[in-house]
C-alpha cells in the first residue's frame, strides 16, 4: 500500500462501509432530526483505491445524493437511470478538461464508482439532505441489474456484490 494511502486512512480513521465496500468516515449528523429521528443532514469522507481494493458497489438512495472531489486521482461515477439509460460521471480536479468537482446524483439512480483505470487513488465527500440512514440504502442485485441494463454487463459484473446482500446491517446509521 502506497504511504500517502495509509496516511489518508489513518487520518481520516476510514472503515469499509458495509455491503457497499467504499472506505469512509461519517463527519457529520445533524442534531436536528425529523420526527421519525432521521437526520435534516449527513456528510461523508470517502476513498476510492485499488491497493487496498476500495470502490462503491451499484446502489441507490431514494434522495439527492451530492458528490464533491477533493484530491488524487479522478473516479468514474456509473449512473444507470430507470428509463434504462446510463451515463459516466468523470469527478477530479481538472474541471477544464471536463472533470466535474460536485455533481448531483438524483434520486432513484443506481450509481457505482471507482478510481479511474490507473489511478491510485480518488478522495471525495457526499452529503445529503435529508441525511443518510442505512435503511434508505438498497444494494444492486447482479441479475436483476444485468437483465435491466444488458449494454453495461462488464460495470456490473465488475461493480455489485457476488451475494445478494442488499441492505445495510440493522441499525447501521453513518
Amino acid at each position: 500500500m502506497l504511504p500517502e494511502l495509509t496516511a489518508l486512512i489513518g487520518h481520516y480513521k476510514l472503515q469499509r462501509l458495509p455491503v457497499e465496500g467504499t472506505l469512509f468516515v461519517s463527519t457529520y449528523r445533524s442534531a436536528q432530526e425529523f420526527g421519525n429521528g432521521k437526520p435534516y443532514g449527513t456528510a461523508m469522507i470517502g476513498l476510492y483505491s485499488n491497493d487496498p481494493r476500495s470502490t462503491s458497489i451499484f446502489h441507490r438512495l431514494p434522495i439527492d445524493e451530492i458528490w464533491h472531489f477533493y484530491g488524487g486521482d479522478p473516479l468514474r461515477l456509473v449512473l444507470l437511470y430507470p428509463d434504462g439509460s446510463s451515463n459516466d460521471v468523470i469527478m477530479g480536479g481538472e474541471a477544464l478538461k471536463d472533470q466535474q468537482v460536485q455533481f448531483v446524483v438524483p434520486a432513484g439512480v443506481w450509481q457505482a464508482g471507482h478510481t479511474v483505470e490507473g489511478g491510485r487513488y480518488s478522495l471525495f465527500g457526499c452529503t445529503m439532505a435529508p441525511g443518510f440512514t442505512g435503511d434508505i440504502f438498497e444494494g444492486g442485485i447482479r441479475e436483476e441489474l444485468l437483465r435491466l441494463y444488458p449494454g453495461r454487463a462488464i460495470d456490473i459484473q465488475n461493480l455489485t456484490n457476488e451475494t445478494d446482500e442488499s441492505r445495510m446491517p440493522m441499525g447501521f446509521a453513518s
